[in-house]
């Protein structure tokens, strides 16, 4: 119950200054996230006298070391939103979202967003933008090689090589670089029937279907050329996402902001839900980045207060349609889903709904996700076995899971 206090709207009682930094999703000065928060700052404090909030934006390459920075000073901000959470929660600093917001915003979290958010069963993570995975195709190469988009892991082969034939830079863009390999390994992975963990929550890296589905990544597109000059080890996700957009790759696994991308430089393009061995895939990767309060400055009345607006429907659309991200809340998405200037997000947002999340409650997994970026490219590549190296990962994983 201790939320629904924050409901009654004491932040005006004192003067305070909450402090947030957020990550910038924007991708110029004009359409920097600085903008969006200044202007949310600025509706609240209208209403809200004596409450002021501050507000720094930094890029995604510097906002997480930078609040890891404030937080190991002794200077945590009242609010960050940046990528994870739980190192902070199983360290004590974060106040739980039960005790900051009221009952109908917490109830209003996609289900399997809000599960995410949890460490041993309370939720310290607020989901704050969402997205999820579809298969991009360039309709023009698609249409000179004479072949349609794919549904089987055999037919997204056949697809390639009619590509590689035509002359095509990149049939297929596999991009296991540094940059995201954690994503489309965790895509492939599920395409093949499973993930990174089972159902209780432990690791699962080199179960007998993940490695399946790196050896037909090694064998059946990647030794049969059909990735492109560049190996995937090599490829980072904007370097393929870039391609794409020139009209160099025929088809890769992209999220909502390459179509911006595609459409700026004239590329028509459609998507389609992931292939399996057999048909669809049975699930999608599904990425939310966090919202967190820490305890340390005794904001919770009035952080948590301003949370509430922050998660109102129209905020959480104005925000989502601003930057082509999927709603974190119920009704924002529903709201989405029947808004015809949001149609091209449909597909991406049916997908929300079985999509699986990585593993973020667990405190180890940031060190098992920079273990897949240093070494799931050499599981595609050469003399290697896909098999050893997922279980070398997995024994990584194994070891920082025990240390939990």
């Amino acid at each position: 119950m201790a939320g629904t206090l924050t409901a009654c709207g004491g932040a005006g009682s004192e003067d305070v200054t909450l402090k947030l930094v957020a990550a910038d999703y924007g991708d110029s000065a004009d359409n920097s996230s600085q903008k969006y928060w200044d202007k949310l700052a600025a509706a609240y404090e209208k209403d809200h006298e004596g409450v002021k909030i501050d507000v720094d934006v930094y890029s995604w390459n510097d906002v997480d070391a930078k609040v890891k920075t404030m937080v190991d000073e002794g200077h945590a901000p009242d609010m960050a939103q940046i990528g994870a959470y739980a190192d902070y929660a199983a360290a004590g600093k974060l106040y739980p979202v039960g005790d900051l917001l009221d009952v109908p915003t917490q109830a209003d979290y996609l289900s399997q967003l809000a599960d995410a958010g949890k460490v041993d069963s309370t939720q310290y993570g607020m989901p704050f933008a969402s997205s999820t995975r579809l298969l991009f195709y360039n309709k023009k190469l698609f249409k000179d090689a004479g072949i349609t988009p794919p549904t089987t892991w055999d037919e997204l082969e056949a697809d390639a090589k009619a590509l590689k034939a035509d002359g095509v830079k990149y049939p297929y863009a596999l991009p296991l670089g540094r940059e995201e390999a954690q994503a489309e390994t965790m895509i492939w992975m599920l395409s093949g029937g499973d993930g990174y963990t089972d159902d209780v929550g432990s690791y699962t890296i080199d179960s007998k279907q993940n490695v399946a589905t790196f050896d037909w990544l090694k064998n059946d597109l990647v030794g049969k050329g059909l990735t492109g000059p560049t190996a995937p080890g090599e490829l980072n996700r904007a370097t393929a996402f870039a391609a794409f957009a020139k009209g160099e790759v025929g088809m890769l696994n992209g999220h909502p902001t390459l179509m911006r991308m595609a459409a700026k430089q004239g590329v028509d393009y459609g998507t389609v839900p992931l292939p399996g061995p057999d048909g669809q895939a049975r699930s999608t990767m599904g990425v939310a980045d966090w919202m967190m309060a820490f305890k340390q400055n005794g904001h919770r009345e009035q952080v948590g207060d301003f949370l509430n607006y922050v998660y109102s429907e129209k905020n959480v659309l104005e925000f989502s349609r601003e930057y082509n991200l999927l709603p974190v809340t119920n009704s924002a998405s529903e709201a989405m889903s029947g808004a015809e200037e949001d149609k091209k997000l449909w597909p991406f947002l049916e997908g929300l709904t079985n999509s699986e999340i990585y593993p973020v409650g667990k405190t180890s997994w940031a060190s098992v996700s920079a273990d897949i970026k240093d070494q799931i490219g050499t599981a595609v590549a050469g003399n290697t076995s896909a098999g050893a190296v997922l279980g070398r990962i997995q024994n990584q994983a194994a070891a920082a899971e025990a240390a939990e």
